[in-house]
């Protein structure tokens, strides 16, 4: 039985809320470049961490945590900006900035570690 891996299931569980607001501003708001931007962002976050993790080495891992980490503050900036344009409900927007907060404060302590 593997271990729980607490950043590969909170990266996971944003890319479903991602994309749930991505469905909502799309299909409900006709928002589509922001929403597309907000899509990719969120989505990848977790791609990179699952492609860091099955890394062949110690220098991939750092590699692709960083570009996860990228990621994640893009995906705060869309956040932000979406809720303080009003075209993203504030509440959900401000539980998908906390999400988003959580997930950059993680790969930053984890490369830290790593770094050493």
């Amino acid at each position: 039985m593997s271990k729980e891996n607490i950043i590969q299931n909170k990266s996971y569980e944003f890319a479903l809320k991602i994309i749930k607001v991505y469905k909502d501003l799309k299909f409900n708001k006709k928002e589509y470049d922001l929403s597309r931007q907000l899509l990719r962002s969120g989505t990848s976050i977790g791609s990179n961490i699952e492609e860091g993790i099955g890394g062949q080495s110690k220098k991939d891992f750092i590699a692709k945590f960083q570009i996860a980490l990228k990621e994640a503050r893009e995906t705060h900036y869309w956040c932000r900006l979406l809720t303080d344009s009003e075209i993203l409900d504030n509440q959900v927007g401000k539980d998908l900035i906390n999400n988003c907060e959580e997930l950059i404060k993680i790969p930053t302590s984890i490369l830290k570690s790593s770094k050493l």
